[in-house]
C-alpha cells in the first residue's frame, strides 16, 4: 500500500492491518524517519513537504513494486508525509513483510534508498537565518548506487 497524507500515522496500526491475517509473514522490518531539529550548520525550526500529487504516489508505487520483483515478500507499505512538521515528527513509514528476515531488510533500505533519490519530494527548511530548499545528498544518491551496481552483478555484467 502506498499512501501520501498530511495526517501522522501510528506504527502499531500500520504494522498490524500489514500482518493481519498472513500468517506466512515471519519478519517485519521497519523504517520511520524524523524531521531532525539540526540540518548541517542551522537548527531547524520546520520543514514544509511538497509534492506532485499522482506523480508522486505512482513514483513511491514503482519503488515498491521493483522490491517485490527483487525480494520474495509478503507485502509492503509506503507512507510518506507531506505539509508542515515540526522537529520530531514523522515523515516517512517504510515496512517490508516476508517470510524470513534478509529479503525484508534488503527491501526495506531498498525502498529507502530509492525514496530518498526518486521520489518527487521537495523539501524546504525554516531556520532562524530564513527558508531554503534542501538539495539533494550525495550520500544519497551513493547508497541507491549499491543497488544498481547489486542489480548488474546479480545478472552478471560488471559496472561500468
Amino acid at each position: 500500500m502506498i499512501l501520501v497524507q498530511t495526517e501522522d500515522f501510528d506504527l502499531t496500526t500500520e504494522v498490524a492491518k500489514l500482518r493481519a491475517n498472513n500468517a506466512a509473514i515471519g519478519a517485519v522490518v521497519v523504517f520511520v524517519g524524523l524531521v531532525r531539529d539540526f540540518n548541517e550548520d542551522s537548527q531547524v525550526q520546520a520543514m514544509e513537504l511538497e509534492h506532485y500529487p499522482g506523480m508522486t504516489e505512482q513514483s513511491l508505487q514503482d519503488i515498491a513494486q521493483q522490491a517485490q520483483t527483487r525480494w520474495s515478500l509478503e507485502d509492503v507499505l509506503i507512507i510518506h508525509r507531506v505539509g508542515v512538521l515540526q522537529p520530531l515528527d514523522q515523515i516517512v513509514l517504510v515496512v517490508a513483510a516476508s517470510a524470513n528476515r534478509g529479503p525484508a531488510f534488503a527491501a526495506c533500505e531498498f525502498m529507502m534508498d530509492y525514496l530518498k533519490t526518486l521520489a518527487p519530494f521537495w523539501k524546504k527548511e525554516n531556520t532562524p537565518n530564513g527558508a531554503h530548499w534542501v538539495d539533494a545528498r550525495e550520500s544519497d544518491a551513493s547508497a541507491a548506487s549499491k543497488w544498481r551496481v547489486s542489480e548488474l552483478a546479480h545478472l552478471g555484467d560488471e559496472p561500468r
